[in-house]
């Protein structure tokens, strides 16, 4: 069940809204998107998924320092009060509670995302689990019990991955989750395994330009507890925000024109643009963000393991297990990216 915006001439003209509605709705994904957002938002608890997803494939990477990124001109900047919260616990491959307690249960318990193309998504050949996300999950899976089916994998809602974690719901969160200090008050990262920016994302054609005063009256939406609803808070630039529990949900609201633009992550943006080809990027990123996989505050023996995998992750250049599944999952829609950022590490 999808809880509807009102747009503001509807009721005035339904008929006007069908028509707009029916031609957003073009492209790859459009009915297939809606379906699946519908489902999701429905779900107002942790989804059990199946356990197997398909291959990461096979292909190419060093590892980069991050990159700068352009910034819209907005007079203000999403500002961490910790000094590198990217930096994480030193890798090691030794045991401790936490990862006893996982090969006790025999599983590994991973939030994600089913509705994120590319990222964690229902392959729609096989419907299973396919992604970027995906890929990592199996990885840790592998390390730690041995195979990379031995998960649980639960759908969760943008503004439930911390919930998740800290209710003991979910083992590890991999979603595209941004590190910041914030979330640090509540929750364990890795150090990060992608390099993204806060973007926005409109309908060919619209006027809507970035994230500039071009957003002025505009209904912008973005996912409850994600980066971009805090950036939009901080300078909405006079548009009418729009919150919804997951970020696909943006999209279909976008295509039945309950909405005029979308703040995301440009990486997730880039897999909903190849998913409708009647919407695209516009401006430039205005924020530079690293995802992480997110653990229980106290579970340091599971967050130094998972950085020892993502070690091994990035090793190999252009053969390295990350650079294969950016190849496989990301590299179609979002081209360019030169390998994982490099890892930082604090004491402790």
């Amino acid at each position: 069940m999808r809880i509807r915006v009102k747009s503001p001439d509807e009721g005035r003209d339904g008929a006007t809204g069908m028509r707009r509605a029916a031609a957003r709705l073009r492209g790859w994904g459009g009915v297939t998107a809606m379906a699946a957002a519908c489902a999701v938002t429905a779900a107002a608890v942790l989804l059990p998924l199946a356990q197997a997803a398909p291959e990461a494939g096979s292909h190419p990477a060093v590892v980069r320092e991050p990159a700068s990124m352009a910034a819209a001109p907005a007079p203000w900047t999403l500002t961490d009060t910790c000094q590198d919260p990217e930096a994480s616990l030193s890798p090691s491959a030794g045991d401790g509670p936490t990862i006893e307690r996982i090969r006790k249960a025999g599983k590994l318990v991973a939030g994600v995302d089913q509705n994120s193309f590319k990222w964690g998504y229902r392959n729609p050949v096989d419907g299973r689990l396919d992604g970027f996300d995906i890929a990592l999950v199996k990885a840790i899976a592998k390390d730690i019990l041995g195979d990379e089916n031995a998960v649980i994998y639960r759908a969760i809602p943008t503004s439930q991955r911390v919930p998740a974690l800290q209710d003991g719901r979910v083992d590890v969160v991999v979603r595209t989750m941004t590190i910041n200090c914030k979330r640090l008050e509540d929750v364990a990262f890795s150090t990060a395994y992608f390099e993204a920016g806060q973007q926005v994302l409109a309908p060919k054609g619209s006027p809507i330009t970035g994230y500039d005063a071009s957003l002025k009256g505009r209904r912008i939406c973005t996912a409850a507890g994600s980066t971009a609803e805090a950036a939009l808070k901080a300078q909405p630039y006079g548009s009418v925000p729009v919150s919804v529990p997951n970020q696909l949900d943006c999209l279909v609201r976008l295509q039945l024109g309950e909405v005029d633009g979308i703040i995301t992550d440009n990486a997730l943006a880039a897999g909903q643009a190849a998913q409708d080809p009647s919407v695209r990027l516009v401006g430039s990123p205005f924020t530079k963000e690293f995802y992480g996989v997110a653990m229980k505050k106290d579970a340091s023996d599971l967050v130094r393991r998972v950085n020892k995998v993502l070690e091994n992750y990035r090793a190999g250049g252009d053969n390295s297990p990350w650079m294969q599944a950016y190849v496989t999952h990301l590299k179609p829609v979002l081209p360019g990216v030169a390998g994982p950022p490099a890892p930082k590490y604090r004491d402790g």
